[in-house]
């Protein structure tokens, strides 16, 4: 067997590739250190993103992909850091808030809300320090899906700060703290926006590798005014597989274009849906709208999400999945979107795209 060498190694994992990271370890500049010893090899991985479930499988697989390309007795150690995202202004309180990701819809019902807050529970499951705001001020959601008693609100901080209300190790914040259930928000536009900057920044989020925003549906003043005065890491649009849900998704994806804020991709919800006394699956809604979208905008699809009637009730009793089911294959669902979300956030960060510049005229301008 020919003497293994560092030049050899890098050679074979410019080659080798994890199947969810869609390029090669030398690509995704993952590779740490490697120490070539009398009893073999130790190589060491740097990915940025947490992903506590899958580490050793990852580990095993580029171990055995490596002795397949003649480099055997390899022993992999990852170290996993959520990178931060150079389009964010390290200020205030947002100053330790690593990356900020919106979740958006073109339009109500593809139930935006229920991923937001699964996905930021199945993020933080796989090891990533979480926050979530609920941006929606006129159907704000958040304290029941996280079953937060509405006794409970933010403690108040000298006078003009408040601390994120915890839930299951989460990190929260909604409008919906701050009022009854039944106190509708009659608040014209420039009023929901300055009420959403205040909640982001008047927030002592601390230290968070991601902080989650589940936006309002549509493409308004609030979309906007968070392009404006926060740059975020990217956004993810939520949609179902029909075709009106699509068009308007569409849309969402134009404004994210039009703002220039990265979109990491599309979360096709309610895919298919299993009859629970049959166990016939089918596509209620149609099939392959999402994957269509994003093949148009050149966009990964992140997952598939079925239509589950215990998606529901987890949420309505204030236990989402993730926490109500951890084993469960719906569960698994929204940890595989939390891996994607995860590898495309440090994609995006890799890349470093520059910052968006805003003018608001007679009509949007981007310079």
């Amino acid at each position: 067997m020919s003497e293994v060498t560092e030049a050899g190694i890098r050679r074979a994992l410019g080659e080798i590739g994890y199947s969810s990271f869609g390029s090669s370890y030398i690509e995704m500049e993952a590779i740490e250190s490697i120490n070539i010893g009398e009893r073999g090899v130790d190589l060491y991985l740097k990915v940025g993103l947490q992903m506590q479930s899958k580490s050793n499988l990852l580990a095993m697989t580029l171990s055995n992909e490596l002795e397949k390309s003649g480099i055997p007795g390899v022993t992999v150690h990852i170290n996993s850091e959520v990178f931060a995202s150079p389009l964010i202004a390290r200020q205030g309180h947002l100053k330790d808030v690593k990356n900020i990701v919106m979740v958006a819809s073109g339009k109500g019902g593809v139930g935006k809300s229920t991923t937001s807050v699964n996905l930021a529970l199945a993020l933080q499951a796989e090891g990533a320090k979480v926050g979530i705001l609920d941006a929606d001020i006129y159907g704000p959601s958040l304290r029941t899906m996280l079953g937060i008693d509405n006794h409970i609100k933010p403690e108040l901080v000298d006078q003009k700060y408040v601390s994120p209300v915890r839930k299951y190790g989460l990190k929260s914040m909604s409008v919906a703290f701050m009022s009854e259930d039944k106190t509708p928000m009659i608040w014209r536009g420039p009023m929901a926006v300055r009420a959403l900057q205040q909640l982001l920044e008047n927030t002592l989020w601390g230290d968070l590798d991601y902080l989650i925003i589940d936006m309002p549906p549509g493409t308004g003043d609030i979309h906007i005014s968070l392009a404006q005065k926060v740059n975020v890491s990217g956004a993810i649009v939520v949609t179902t597989p029909q075709e009106m849900a699509v068009i308007d998704a569409r849309k969402g994806l134009e404004m994210f274009n039009k703002v220039s804020i990265p979109v990491l991709g599309i979360v096709e919800n309610m895919a298919t849906h299993r009859c629970s006394n049959c166990g016939f699956e089918e596509t209620v809604f149609g099939s392959g709208g999402a994957q269509h979208l994003a093949d148009s905008y050149q966009v990964q699809l992140l997952g598939t999400l079925p239509l589950d009637k215990q998606i529901r009730t987890d949420v309505d009793s204030g236990s989402p999945t993730v926490v109500e089911s951890p084993g469960s294959t719906l569960a698994q669902s929204y940890i595989a979107l939390a891996h994607q979300v995860g590898i495309e956030v440090w994609k995006t960060n890799r890349r470093g795209a520059a910052a968006p510049e805003i003018q608001i005229v007679d009509s949007l301008q981007i310079k």
